[in-house]
């Protein structure tokens, strides 16, 4: 019975390599349509695939494709603001230097076409009068 046992063990293992495999080619897959590449990360997938549409969508319907660093920007701090609560903060450009603090897992830096976003939270702490 424990050898049932073990091989069921790796035979699940093995699956779930698979399936890791699976998702991370997909995520590749879905980067390269978007013309995304993550620089560096400290965020979950869900929250970097709304920023990479979010992203993508804004500069699409910018008239002449002309780039609007200061739309983008906030248009990122709108909507991560609206769905996960602030206080979300956006740098946008084709050459800037920052060294920022954020909050664990709001951390996100990456270039779509040849414009790089950092795009980190912080935490908000309540003013005692």
């Amino acid at each position: 019975m424990e050898a049932a046992e073990e091989e069921l063990e790796r035979r699940s293992k093995f699956l779930s390599s698979l399936i890791q495999k699976k998702k991370a080619i997909d995520q590749q897959e879905q980067h390269n349509h978007l013309n995304v590449r993550v620089r560096a990360s400290d965020m979950r997938l869900a929250l970097q695939n709304r920023a990479f549409a979010c992203a993508r969508d804004n500069l699409d319907s910018m008239p002449g494709k002309k780039l609007d660093s200061k739309k983008l920007a906030l248009a990122l701090k709108k909507e991560f603001d609206a769905t996960y609560g602030p206080a979300w903060h956006c740098i946008v450009g084709t050459s800037f230097g920052s060294y920022v603090t954020h909050s664990i897992g709001g951390f996100l830096y990456f270039s779509i076409d040849k414009v790089y976003v950092l795009l980190f939270k912080t935490a908000v702490e309540p003013l005692e009068h």
